[in-house]
């Protein structure tokens, strides 16, 4: 049990700390450290993972009550969490990847916003969570979103609405914000460098609508990849 961990260790860390004597020397053993869980139970705080889900559960809500503002709020907790990598990662196992992938596609246009800068957030310098992005199909939305394209905000399967399997074909004809453009660019670019599972797709995606892209870029050459993302940039703003 988590639980049951967590107070184990700050037993052991208890013990280690108390003592009536003062004058006894040092231990020279390895000494127990507690973990941000151990961390918030003492406390009695919620942990990241809880505080991350509990993000996604207001940005994701139907309720009325739960104002855009509010949304807004929580998206900017959840962008600060995942600026830890050990939070980034904690993404696909706590399922919320496919939420905010989602949300790239949202109605509002400040969600969908918020939901770029998360991603790139979360796969800057990350390749676990790079190679996330890439198998549930990120890249593909982030390119058409950087070139202009609405995406649509996919349902679940079973939902009888858009899911991945479809999205590509299914792009809304209004066009994307130039501030939603910018920020798809520089999730793109996070998720691109020193990857090149990501940046060989967005290469291919962004040859099939058209764009002269090179061949054979290197992910890790970070001259070549600059010049591409600057060329995107440069688009959005001049749309």
């Amino acid at each position: 049990m988590a639980m049951d961990k967590n107070l184990n260790e700050l037993l052991k860390w208890s013990i280690e700390h108390s003592t009536s004597d003062t004058s006894a020397p040092e231990p020279t053993g390895p000494q127990t450290s507690l973990n941000a869980e151990a961390l918030a139970a003492l406390m009695g705080a919620p942990s990241d993972a809880e505080l991350m889900q509990a993000s996604m559960a207001a940005i994701t809500s139907t309720d009325p009550e739960i104002t855009l503002e509010s949304k807004l709020t929580a998206f900017d907790n959840l962008e600060q969490l995942v600026e830890s990598l050990d939070n980034a990662n904690l993404l696909s196992r706590l399922g919320l990847w496919t939420p905010l992938l989602e949300l790239l596609g949202h109605e509002e246009d400040q969600l969908r916003l918020m939901a770029a800068w998360c991603v790139g957030t979360a796969v800057q310098n990350n390749a676990p969570s790079q190679e996330r992005l890439v198998a549930l199909g990120g890249v593909e939305k982030l390119v058409g979103m950087a070139l202009g394209e609405r995406v649509p905000m996919e349902k679940r399967a079973g939902d009888g609405d858009v899911t991945a399997a479809d999205a590509e074909d299914t792009v809304t004809a209004s066009g994307e914000t130039k501030d939603v453009r910018r920020k798809a660019v520089y999730a793109l670019s996070s998720a691109v460098r020193n990857y090149q599972p990501a940046l060989d797709v967005a290469a291919k995606e962004l040859r099939k609508r058209g764009e002269d892209v090179q061949e054979g870029i290197d992910a890790t050459d970070m001259d070549a990849v600059n010049e591409l993302m600057n060329g995107l940039k440069q688009k959005a703003v001049n749309a």
